[in-house]
């Protein structure tokens, strides 16, 4: 029992700020690593992207009963918003409420999790020593904080993959990289990288909604700006998987993305290569894209490329820690089979909480997107639900941390034989947490709320 010890939380994106107001709700105390300079640093990185859900689901309970206690006036619950919105109208007055600033060290990155003197082969004691946090500052001052448990909720933002075959960076893709010929992730093509755009070639790489909103941008500015050549690679031999369920999809928004992509590319707006396997670059004043096809080898010369190969979780910090990873995914070892991206979407994954989240590692958890691992597809309201059960077990809940509900949508294209719950209790008692409060504390809320659940995006 280390009852003292706050509870860290790496992270303070959407998933990361929604641990925070469900660990304050427990009667926990959170202390909140980000390594940007603002609260959801990542998030406004992607401001110009709109989401797929309206409000309604795109907002943690738990912070919504926080914010609405301080005043907060929740947007209209049936409009779309933009990462911008998000930032602005609900994690930055989340991020400022009293409790949740007082715990939060913005510019601080994480650099690795242990336990406070033991290494990972160390197992006497174990379970009751506290987790030591080892944070960088912006001015490269190391300090090592000391906590009861960990959730990590850094997500996967600056970890894209690789743009090679096999799982590899191509050779020439650092170079390329560093001659400014491949972007970043999810340029803001109709705003403030509108000048890089324009009459430019621009090869976008890659087959999932990042792919397509990136080529939807740069459809409307090439109407806006003549001279702009687009082109897009993917592995797959057909885009079908982009294109989406259309008119089948439960979330509208994503339906018509597909569709208005699809439409350009019969039109002849975006010139397709598909089974495009990228094999090298050669970077000068322009970049020369090397691919292998069913076809032979070819070439393509573009003057910028976009990557939207999607992201891989960083588990260097984590080198420390007991952790059991699925080896396809590298996600928790239960939950790896049920999120594969072959057989699954994001509307037909099982509900799942803190005992299918959780490692050898007692009370450390990695939640929101890192613990997808490789799997492009979660959604926000996933992690709300995850950050919930978590919580609640580290607070003694285990009845709570075992109900786990979500109301997924159907993508109208991928589904799944695999039914039933992952999160049904275990036949021996549940373990109890270091953190564990005596009571828990609903800082003035009604209980009747303080399990309140999420529905998908």
């Amino acid at each position: 029992m280390l009852p003292t010890l706050p509870v860290a939380v790496i992270g303070a994106g959407p998933v990361g700020l929604a641990a925070a107001a469900q660990l304050l709700e427990r009667g926990l105390t959170p202390i909140i690593f980000e390594a940007g300079e603002t609260p959801a640093a990542a998030v406004a990185d992607w401001g110009h992207i709109r989401l797929f859900s309206p409000w309604q689901y795109d907002v943690d309970p738990a912070a919504r009963r926080l914010l609405t206690a301080a005043g907060w006036q929740e947007p209209a619950t049936e409009t779309l918003p933009t990462g911008a919105d998000l930032w602005e109208q609900y994690l930055q007055p989340l991020a400022a409420i009293p409790a949740i600033a007082g715990a939060l060290h913005t510019s601080s990155r994480v650099l690795a999790v242990s336990r406070d003197g033991l290494d990972k082969t160390r197992a006497g004691g174990r379970e009751n020593t506290p987790f030591l946090i080892r944070v960088q500052d912006a001015e490269g001052a190391i300090t090592d904080y000391r906590a009861c448990a960990v959730i990590d909720a850094s997500g996967t933002w600056h970890t894209q993959n690789p743009l090679g075959r096999s799982g590899l960076a191509a050779p020439g893709e650092a170079e390329a990289s560093a001659a400014g010929l491949i972007t970043g992730p999810l340029p803001d093509v109709l705003g403030r990288d509108r000048a890089r755009f324009a009459g430019q070639h621009v090869l976008v790489v890659g087959a999932g909604h990042s792919a397509a909103n990136t080529l939807l941008a740069l459809g409307e500015l090439a109407e806006q700006e003549p001279g702009i050549r687009i082109s897009w690679a993917i592995r797959s031999a057909s885009a079908a998987g982009v294109y989406g369920g259309g008119d089948l999809d439960e979330l509208p928004a994503r339906g018509a993305l597909g569709s208005r992509l699809r439409a350009l590319v019969q039109e002849g707006r975006i010139e397709l290569y598909p089974s495009f396997t990228i094999t090298g670059f050669k970077a000068a004043d322009s970049l020369v894209v090397q691919g292998s096809t069913p076809h032979g080898e070819k070439q393509l010369d573009v003057d910028l490329l976009v990557p939207a190969t999607g992201f891989r979780p960083d588990l260097d910090l984590l080198r420390e820690i007991r952790l059991d990873l699925d080896p396809v995914v590298e996600a928790p070892r239960d939950l790896g089979p049920l999120i594969d991206p072959e057989f699954h979407s994001c509307g037909t994954v099982t509900p799942h909480g803190a005992r299918l989240l959780s490692h050898p590692e007692k009370d450390f958890y990695i939640v929101g997107m890192k613990s997808y691992g490789r799997a492009p597809t979660f959604l926000m309201a996933t992690g709300y639900e995850q950050v919930r059960s978590i919580a609640a077990a580290l607070a003694g809940d285990q009845q709570a941390a075992d109900d786990v509900q979500l109301v997924l949508p159907e993508t109208g294209v991928c589904s799944t034989d695999l039914g039933g719950s992952c999160d049904a209790p275990a036949a021996e008692p549940a373990p109890t947490s270091c953190c564990s409060a005596p009571e828990p504390a609903f800082l003035g809320i009604p209980t009747g709320l303080a399990h309140g659940r999420s529905a998908e995006r």
